[in-house]
């Protein structure tokens, strides 16, 4: 079974043949695990074989990123979102905020004329290569965005937000939409001009160790309609919607549910969330990733961790509609070993046994084909051999297709080879909006903004 075959049988809660496999590792991590033996030319994603690979664009209004100062502990640089962040030099760590952009309305709209789309927000070289790679070696490709409140936090403090969440909802409700619409026509742009997903994730934090950073109801006043739009695109495109949202989110979850989201990510934990309870509330309307304890992963002993994966699976997997993932990511404190026997545990726990017998039991339930000949002759006429558009793509033949490298990770996963060059897209396929305020930028199923 591929990655995009499991992964889709999860998220339409069948059951697959395994708990499919994916996790976030920080980079001082990787560092870490390349010293105590991970292999130098291969990264956790390769070796561990996490199974979904993510794509997006440049979603920042591009200002120049310039370094401001940089020691042996810190580097302080500019933003493409034209703010100013302190970060340790091997990224271990969330980045400190010293300045933002917005302080005021007006500031909003000098940056909302450069939230336009263009292709020039795309890599076409080798971002189009790797997914087209993604795709052929049966990984879940899907769409990433950062949107909401997340997308805010680039932009303004935290404080200001929320109390304008409170004060002026109509004003974070516009800085929200535009974010979206531009994530929609941005994605509806590489999907016509050759990149390919199976679903979309994005990035929107909305919670914290306690509950929500803010109330059901201010959700309904400026994330509602966006968040419906953002999920509508991608069903209508046959895709899945998956969020990621830190903290303590479940007070949100029937609003989510209502607004189109298929899976919820990452679960976190320390901030009281529970796979168990979730799944057992909701796990015939939403599928989970995530919900093992990462703080667990690093004691000394085996034990805990493993009881965490054997309870959490055996409760989380039930008719499908899991992903492994831990409850946030990797940090550093996790030796190379102990994140070894994770993955073993996760092997050994996420097995389906009963997966075969449903197999068969699917397709003896499934209704005969019918015959050409019986096609042939509904209605008195001959069904049209061609159903596919003129202008529509054509498959590449198997032969073409490039071969994979032999390349082994932890799952005996055959890494594939980047595709030959990929032609940038014609120019004139490019997406116009008029620029300044009173731009109408066009979205792909017909609304205006």
């Amino acid at each position: 079974m591929t990655s995009k075959e499991r992964i889709l049988r999860v998220l339409n809660h069948k059951i697959p043949d395994r708990v499919p496999v994916h996790d976030s590792v920080w980079s001082a991590t990787a560092g870490r695990w390349h010293r105590e033996g991970m292999p130098q030319d291969m990264s956790p994603e390769e070796y561990f074989g996490y199974e979904i690979r993510n794509f997006g664009c440049d979603q920042t209004p591009r200002f120049p990123v310039k370094e401001v100062e940089k020691n042996e502990e810190f580097i302080i640089t500019t933003t493409p979102f034209g703010g100013t962040r302190k970060n340790h030099r091997d990224y271990s760590t969330t980045p400190e905020i010293i300045d933002w952009p917005i302080k005021t309305k007006e500031d909003w709209k000098e940056i909302k004329k450069r939230l336009l789309p263009d292709m020039s927000r795309v890599d076409w070289a080798s971002g189009l290569q790797a997914n087209m790679s993604a795709n052929h070696a049966g990984k879940f490709t899907c769409y990433s965005c950062v949107t909401g409140y997340d997308a805010l936090q680039n932009y303004m403090k935290s404080e200001q937000i929320l109390i304008s969440m409170a004060e002026d909802p109509g004003w974070i409700k516009d800085m929200i939409m535009t974010i979206t619409e531009l994530s929609i026509v941005m994605a509806d742009l590489m999907i016509k001009n050759g990149y390919k997903f199976d679903g979309m994730f994005t990035y929107n934090d909305m919670g914290y160790r306690n509950g929500l950073l803010f109330s059901p109801d201010t959700y309904r006043k400026t994330h509602y309609e966006a968040d419906r739009l953002l999920y509508e695109y991608f069903h209508s495109k046959g895709m899945k919607n998956i969020l990621h949202s830190c903290g303590n989110v479940t007070e949100l979850i029937p609003l989510l549910i209502e607004v189109g989201l298929d899976c919820l990510q990452p679960i976190e934990v320390k901030a009281g969330m529970d796979i168990i309870s979730l799944k057992e509330n909701y796990g015939d309307r939403l599928s989970f990733m995530g919900g093992i304890d990462v703080r667990l992963m690093a004691e000394a002993g085996p034990e805990a961790i493993e009881e965490e994966i054997r309870i959490k699976f055996e409760a989380a997997k039930k008719n499908g509609g899991y992903i492994y993932h831990s409850d946030h990511s990797i940090p550093k404190n996790v030796s190379f070993s102990q994140y070894c026997r994770v993955i073993e545990l996760v092997k050994k726990y996420g097995q389906y046994p009963e997966f075969e017998e449903t197999m068969k039991n699917e397709a003896v339930s499934e209704p005969p084909a019918e015959s050409r000949e019986a096609r042939k002759g509904k209605a008195g006429r001959k069904r049209k051999e061609e159903t596919t558009a003129p202008d529509a793509p054509k498959e590449t033949p198997a032969e073409e297709n490039p071969k994979p490298v032999k390349k082994s990770g932890l799952f005996g996963r055959k890494q594939g080879e980047k595709d030959a060059s990929v032609k940038k897209p014609e120019p004139e396929k490019e997406v116009k909006a008029e620029s300044g305020e009173g731009r109408k930028m066009r979205l792909p199923f017909g609304r205006k903004k």
